[in-house]
């Protein structure tokens, strides 16, 4: 079958055709820009809880879905990775945040977001978050060995998280004092 091409003649099928062109191209209709990660503020919630993130320590993430233009925030790496990583999670990611703690002052986190899925991460150091233990993410390698060193913990890179690694009790189970 032969489809004519047809001259587009108004502004308005113009306009038409090129939202079309760019929402089936490959940057989904972003016209080809990166996202970049939203700053949090004192009303900054997570999507999980509802706590507040900028009330607690460590590192923070935010996950970009393709269905919304805004982030939805988490208090803790623990949580992004617990959602991120889960069988049943269909809804396609378009971007993946978390704080370098190499800069970010971990006690009072601000800005120096960095790509999560490049971040290196510290699995089981001393170090806690609003969750309790958490998983220190780093911009450098180096930066999260330092931190292993100096605060216990092994540094990783993002695709050797898995879902066990990223559970939500917040250390609970493991609570021996309890």
């Amino acid at each position: 079958m032969i489809f004519p091409i047809l001259p587009f003649r108004t502004p308005l099928l113009a306009a038409l055709a090129a939202g079309l062109l760019a929402a089936c191209s490959p940057g989904g209709g972003d016209g080809g820009k990166k996202l970049a990660a939203v700053e949090i503020d004192q009303s900054t919630a997570c999507s999980l809880d509802g706590m507040l993130l900028s009330d607690y320590p460590g590192p923070k993430a935010q996950i970009f879905y393709a269905d919304r233009p805004e982030p939805e925030f988490f208090c803790d790496t623990v949580e992004m990775f617990s959602i991120y990583l889960k069988p049943e999670q269909v809804r396609p990611v378009k971007a993946l945040f978390v704080q370098d703690m190499g800069k970010a002052d971990w006690d009072q986190p601000r800005g120096a977001w960095i790509d999560a899925k490049t971040a290196w991460y510290v699995l089981g150091s001393s170090r806690h978050g609003s969750m309790g233990p958490t998983i220190g993410s780093f911009a450098q390698q180096a930066d999260a060995e330092k931190f292993a060193q100096a605060h216990g913990g092994k540094a990783l890179a993002f695709d050797s998280i898995t879902p066990d690694m990223a559970v939500l009790d917040g250390g609970a189970l493991h609570d021996s004092k309890m």
